[in-house]
């Protein structure tokens, strides 16, 4: 009876989340994935996904969890790049590509250090842990849910690794809400008049826009846009079992992406309703699955160094940005954007946004998390591709 309550609430707590998400200032301002895996370690920590070793409930337990895991990432990265405008990049100011560009190269050179700094000290799957880390640090949870699913890495080591990055990034973010964009706004120079000036038609975009799903004028809309993502599946799974004879999850996510970033150039596609949001449910069913697998018994002497190599790389890359910004001569709220969009993704952005009473940057952050999302992936196959050779 205990599977068929735990299988029940991984489809129901993302649904309360949602719906307080919708109705609560301050469950918007912590944000939805940090809700959803947090009440999942919470059951983790309680017991609830405890079940005899060795029993069958335990193992079809463990395949219903398979089951999710390998299934609601692959859905929701097409369903969330479909409604991305990737040709706004042509109307952003050179300033947002500065912040971008600088934003990328300080975290992979704080991945690429931070595994040599670390790399002899014992750390399990070290680099699909780094790969992960560029994932998340790149484009958000989209990316490290990707990345851990295609390169197979064990969901214990998963859990422990969102559970540092949500206990050290979390603060982050309070501390820029709170009044920290101030001090970024003394160390980097003032944006010009030319800099503040956007495209108006999207400063009013508004991101996890969860009431539209239950529009029935969007019901049509949304069932085309899951035909698409669930077609990009198909052809990925395709193309894995024509090169392999079998289905590899890293040609999968790495074949749906390049698809979906397609796809997203045709107006049609590109105005199905709301499909970020539908591909967003999926993002939070995966997270509280894996987050559900958190083990305590696992924190050991090699969880505390992936902890330490997480706060290295937040660190390290948030310093580097601001020197690079500093060199480029962007300003303070641009930064504070960039920062928050590549580290949390576009979600966190709004947020912050109106924290600092600056709208004209919103598209810059929007922009900038846009493109985190479509290349993160690929920047952590890279790193891994690198570092395993390394």
């Amino acid at each position: 009876m205990r599977l068929y309550i735990v299988l029940a609430l991984y489809f129901i707590v993302p649904l309360v989340i949602i719906i307080s998400f919708c109705h609560s200032r301050k469950v918007r301002k912590i944000g939805t994935v940090l809700l959803t895996y947090a009440v999942g370690i919470l059951m983790s920590l309680c017991g609830m996904c405890a079940f005899p070793e060795g029993s069958e409930v335990l193992a079809s337990f463990h395949k219903w969890q398979g089951l999710l895991t390998s299934l609601s990432v692959p859905i929701a990265i097409p369903l969330m790049l479909f409604n991305c405008d990737f040709k706004l990049w042509t109307k952003a100011l050179p300033r947002t590509v500065y912040a971008l560009v600088s934003g990328i190269l300080a975290v992979l050179i704080a991945i690429v250090s931070g595994y040599f700094v670390f790399r002899n000290h014992g750390i399990d799957e070290f680099p699909k842990v780094a790969a992960m880390m560029t994932g998340i640090y790149t484009g958000g949870t989209m990316n490290f849910n990707a990345l851990g699913s295609s390169l197979g890495v064990d969901p214990s080591v998963m859990a422990i690794v969102l559970a540092f990055e949500m206990v050290l990034t979390t603060p982050y973010i309070f501390f820029i809400i709170g009044g920290g964009y101030k001090f970024f706004r003394r160390l980097l120079p003032a944006a010009t008049e030319a800099q503040q000036s956007t495209v108006t038609e999207t400063a009013t975009t508004e991101i996890e826009a969860y009431g539209e799903l239950v529009r029935k004028r969007n019901f049509f809309g949304l069932i085309k846009g899951l035909g698409l993502s669930l077609l990009c599946l198909a052809v990925g799974a395709g193309i894995s079992l024509l090169l392999v004879g079998k289905i590899n999850e890293l040609i999968v996510i790495l074949t749906i992406t390049t698809l979906a970033i397609a796809l997203s150039f045709s107006k049609k596609v590109r105005s199905l309703p709301n499909t970020f949001e539908l591909g967003m449910v999926f993002i939070l069913i995966f997270s509280i699955v894996v987050a559900s697998m958190f083990d305590i018994h696992s924190v050991n002497t090699s969880s505390l160094l992936i902890g330490a190599f997480v706060g290295f790389v937040m660190i390290i890359s948030a310093v580097l940005h601001l020197v690079f910004c500093r060199l480029l001569k962007v300003d303070g709220d641009l930064f504070t954007v960039g920062q928050v969009a590549l580290l949390c993704s576009p979600p966190f952005v709004p947020p912050v946004v109106g924290a600092m009473g600056n709208k004209q940057v919103l598209i810059s952050g929007i922009v900038i998390g846009l493109v985190g999302y479509a290349a993160g992936t690929y920047l952590g196959v890279i790193i891994y591709w690198l570092l395993s050779m390394a």
